[in-house]
């Protein structure tokens, strides 16, 4: 009975073959009037799918050697004293606030200190409270803040900064949710500084102080908006270049001489025909761009013709 409910969780739904040379356990389960341990026993019993089977005692020598082997206690002496007394040392960091508690709780100045560190030391206790068992700081907005200690601090950044109500915020506001959530030591802003430094979510956000320009978008139809410009190599022919703005789709061609008719015929047969009549034509302040037959033809077919500087049409 012991190894079937010590072993229970294995056995259940499995089948299960007992041999023994106890003639008596095969009709235990078949007892009709039974006492009540028997009666329990048989209950129990009726979890699992078990069938006893005998076996003779010579045949059962294995098992019946290992019931009858004696077992010798071998109690293990107590040991009064323990030779290794460093195993029960913990070395704990001082605190950095271990002076100043001990002074406002104890008036006590540490040893060995100067005049200048128990001056100091008396003009900070000023602004600290003990209140066992924490000591408390005391704000210029009459807002006390609980001293942490050292092994503390990371888990209480990680907290402000890294959980799900911390959102990754820089050091500064970091820095603000310690102070809101009550707890103060020295170096807050500075440690703070350091874990968004190490925070890779919270170097891969970008404030508004680093982002791009944001550039305007022209809405214009396909080839609506033009410029035009001559290109004047160091040898002979000159080009005369039109590119698309949107797209920067160029169309050029090599002309002798850079003058109105050369411009009006380009555009006749190079682009009105090619491309449609556009709505905008950007072109310096060149003779050849800003005359009578250039105004003449944009008038007709109705493009607006803009003016910019010399270099940049």
């Amino acid at each position: 009975m012991f190894t079937l409910d010590k072993f229970r969780s294995y056995l259940l739904g499995s089948k299960i073959i007992v041999f023994s040379d106890h003639v008596a356990l095969r009709f235990l389960l078949k007892k009709p009037d039974a006492k009540p341990r028997l009666s329990q026993w048989m209950l129990f019993l009726q979890e699992f799918n078990i069938e006893i089977r005998d076996k003779k005692n010579a045949e059962n020598s294995v098992a019946g050697h290992l019931s009858r082997i004696e077992q010798e206690d071998d109690p293990m002496p107590i040991r009064d004293e323990f030779p290794d007394e460093q195993l029960l040392h913990i070395a704990m960091p001082t605190p950095w606030f271990a002076d100043i508690c001990n002074f406002v709780a104890a008036s006590q100045f540490p040893p060995e200190a100067s005049r200048l560190y128990k001056e100091r030391l008396q003009n900070d206790a000023k602004y600290y409270i003990w209140d066992d068992p924490y000591l408390w700081r005391l704000s210029s907005n009459q807002v006390i803040r609980r001293c942490i200690l050292d092994t503390e601090i990371n888990s209480v950044l990680q907290f402000c900064h890294a959980t799900p109500g911390g959102n990754h915020y820089g050091s500064t506001r970091t820095a603000r949710k310690v102070l809101d959530c009550r707890f103060y030591w020295p170096t807050i802003f500075r440690d703070a500084f350091s874990t968004c430094e190490k925070c890779q979510k919270a170097g891969m956000a970008i404030s508004r102080r680093h982002e791009k320009p944001q550039q305007p978008i022209l809405f214009y139809e396909v080839f609506d908006v033009w410029g035009i410009n001559f290109m004047e190599p160091s040898q002979s022919p000159m080009d005369i270049l039109m590119f698309y703005y949107v797209s920067r789709w160029v169309e050029a061609i090599a002309t002798k001489t850079n003058d109105a008719k050369v411009v009006v015929d380009f555009l006749k047969s190079n682009i009105f025909c090619w491309f449609g009549v556009p709505k905008v034509l950007i072109s310096d302040q060149g003779s050849h761009f800003y005359n009578r037959a250039m105004s003449s033809l944009l008038h007709k077919y109705g493009v607006v013709h803009r003016i910019s500087t010399v270099y940049h049409p």
